[in-house]
């Protein structure tokens, strides 16, 4: 089973395949498709992410020592984003989410590439993800 870490090298290996950031936008948007949903029940105000512009809501399961997001939004980006961490985090144990460094959203400048708000928006994300994760640590 692969790690945290190498989950995320795959995603740079994977973004180094397209030549600008209109082709990595769209290769965003084709893995917000693979997003696993989040049931609707799940969609409340208490899964909902501070500090994303558009809704994005985020949900964790514990199972067998590891812990399964899912997720959803309205806007296409930003599902592919949330798409993208739950990828590299899903199946993962809690404390392995907790101590993950996200080194491979700086590879392949997906920050730089983001308008100040959406950045905002994934800072959030990854907070979130961190403190579901964190819920589950018992």
């Amino acid at each position: 089973m692969m790690t945290i870490e190498e989950r995320g090298n795959e995603v740079v290996e994977e973004f180094e395949l397209f030549d600008d950031w209109m082709e990595k936008y769209e290769h965003i948007i084709e893995l917000g498709k693979d997003l696993p949903l989040i049931e609707e029940q799940y969609k409340t105000e208490e899964n909902l992410i501070k500090g994303c512009q558009s809704k994005v809501w985020a949900w964790a399961e514990y199972q067998d020592g590891k812990i399964n997001f899912t997720g959803d939004s309205e806007a296409i980006i930003t599902k592919g984003i949330i798409a993208l961490l739950i990828r590299v985090l899903n199946n993962s144990s809690p404390q392995d989410i907790v101590k993950a460094d996200f080194e491979f959203i700086h590879q392949i400048g997906l920050q730089d590439h983001l308008s100040p708000t959406r950045a905002n928006g994934l800072v959030g994300m990854i907070k979130r993800l961190k403190e579901l994760a964190l819920q589950n640590c018992e």
